[in-house]
């Protein structure tokens, strides 16, 4: 297969951090290539190389046998790549084909050729197998239709080679698979794709071949027909990793916490949770699986204290915490912990250093004005011991740390703190596969223990391997609780498109939910 693109020495610093040091890559003509690696490992920011975000400090990019130059996105975009990225770039408030009509050639005059670009736009969407609206604003699209939009961006542009950063982790399994026949198509048209992920399961399905970063260096490419994820685990963490996901059985205990009839709105006043009811028992983990934006934030925030609710009842071990701020909950000995998904934004301070943030949560319960920083600093050390926190000393600001690093402190935190129950967004998302088995084992750690906790997931497989039952939910109602063991991934993923609802009008679920909790509660006459 001949190369669509050639790296060859690639070299990036970031001060003293080398990014990427001396990377030989390449990317054949009609070939999807996963790129694997640990998080910091250097993916993005070799892929940001190629889009023209960053430019090599060393090293020499060609296209087709002669070397080029990348210094912009522009000059990318006319040699034929583009890059849909994790957070889309998107106007909110424009129409899709206004979206796409902004990034068009100006020289052209094809910004203000309306008709001309609705053509294109239709034609090539017709072409991939696209189902879009051009005339429907990007605030009225789900998180699918934005990708499709974002992929449709960079064809009508002329990319031949695409690449895809974390393209599948907030969409179903149906959209998934709606997304791999799309790229599939496109190879079959001759353009080259490079999509990152940390899915093997999604690398084994979709690629061609796979290639393997390291602390910044390249470790080589394997057939994806010839390897398994085992090997590339082993690849990229250079050790052998066991990726069988544990469900340990737990003795459930009563309920500690019960959500009854909670209605709750978002930050633009529309009803994002619409009269949910479940419970969480001592030693149970429920999963929660939605498309995002389904309602799982603001449920979360809702049981932290964070948000106000409409109507219901939120009762923890037979206290009521509806209208009690966090920390009165606290006050008030309810010791339940919040992991938000924004973890920097939410959860941690990113400026302090990791001793200030690990005690954020009881600095007020220090005995006079002065805050024991010894005592502090010793904890912080011993979470750092135990969780294998990667960072220079217990005084480096959390910024500085990676993504999985950095979950790894607020999971610490939390908890530190004892909680009876645990309530966790998205605790893996974005991380790499060490990180994310590692976290896993903290959270069965804290099952055993008696703690209940609420997994808010994207992550089906895994959700079906760790949880014991898993709530579906779509536009903020309950489509239905499953047993992990007595459902399926289609199922879950017809539920949270809500072409399957197994809650019926009485409240009683029926379908693939013989022992759903609600039937439980129902049965203990928690109901």
């Amino acid at each position: 297969m001949s190369a669509a693109i050639e790296l060859k020495g690639i070299c990036k610093n970031f001060g003293s951090v080398a990014a990427n040091k001396n990377i030989d890559l390449s990317v054949g003509k009609g070939e999807i290539l996963a790129l694997l690696g640990e998080n910091g490992s250097g993916k993005t920011t070799l892929m940001n190389m190629l889009s023209g975000i960053y430019m090599p400090d060393s090293g020499s990019i060609f296209m087709d046998g002669k070397e080029v130059k990348i210094n912009s996105p522009e000059s990318a975009g006319k040699l034929g790549i583009g890059m849909v990225h994790q957070h889309f770039k998107l106007v909110e408030r424009f129409t899709a084909l206004d979206n796409i009509r902004i990034g068009m050639g100006k020289e052209a005059g094809t910004i203000f050729k309306k008709d001309t670009t609705r053509k294109e736009v239709l034609d090539t969407a017709a072409k991939f197998g696209f189902n879009i609206d051009p005339d429907k604003y990007v605030y009225n699209m789900p998180v699918s239709e934005k990708q499709t939009l974002e992929i449709l961006k960079v064809l009508c542009y002329g990319a031949k080679i695409i690449i895809l950063d974390e393209p599948t982790a907030v969409l179903t399994v149906q959209e998934v698979e709606r997304l791999f026949d799309v790229l599939r198509k496109m190879k079959s048209e001759g353009h080259s794709v490079v999509i990152i992920t940390h899915k093997l399961n999604e690398v084994m399905d979709i690629s061609d071949r796979v290639a393997v970063l390291r602390h910044g260096e390249y470790v080589g490419s394997v057939e994806t027909k010839k390897t398994s994820e085992k090997e590339l685990t082993e690849l990229m963490v250079g050790r052998k990793i066991d990726l069988n996901i544990t469900r340990p059985i737990v003795e459930k205990t009563h309920p500690l916490l019960e959500i009854r009839d909670l209605t709750v709105k978002n930050d633009e006043g529309a009803i994002a949770v619409d009269g949910m009811n479940f419970y969480i028992r001592g030693g149970e983990m429920l999963g929660v699986a939605g498309i995002a934006g389904s309602g799982q934030k603001e449920l979360c925030e809702a049981i932290a204290g964070l948000r106000p609710i409409e109507k219901g009842q939120m009762i923890h071990e037979g206290e009521s915490i509806v209208g009690m701020p966090p920390k009165k909950i606290l006050e008030h000995g309810i010791s339940m912990s919040f992991i938000p998904e924004d973890r920097l934004g939410m959860g941690l301070a990113p400026s302090l250093s990791i001793t200030d943030n690990m005690i954020l949560k009881n600095y007020n319960e220090a005995k006079g004005i002065f805050v024991d920083r010894k005592s502090a600093r010793q904890e912080a050390q011993k979470t750092i011991d135990k969780l294998e926190i990667v960072t220079p000393s217990t005084e480096t600001p959390v910024r500085r740390l990676s993504g999985g690093n950095v979950q790894k402190v607020l999971l610490g935190r939390e908890i530190k703190a004892g909680p009876n129950v645990l309530i966790t967004a998205y605790p893996v998302r974005g991380l790499d596969i060490n990180s994310s088995y590692m976290i896993y084992d903290i959270l069965n750690e804290q099952k055993k223990k008696g703690v209940g906790i609420l997994f808010v997931g994207e992550d089906l497989d895994v959700m079906l391997a760790l949880c014991d039952k898993i709530m579906v939910m779509c536009h903020g109602k309950l489509q239905g609780v499953v047993n992990s063991g007595h459902t399926t991934k289609e199922d879950i993923g017809l539920m949270m498109t809500g072409a399957l609802n197994i809650v019926n009008k009485e409240g009683k679920t029926d379908g693939i939910a013989k022992d759903s909790a609600i039937e439980e509660k129902k049965e203990e006459g928690h109901v």
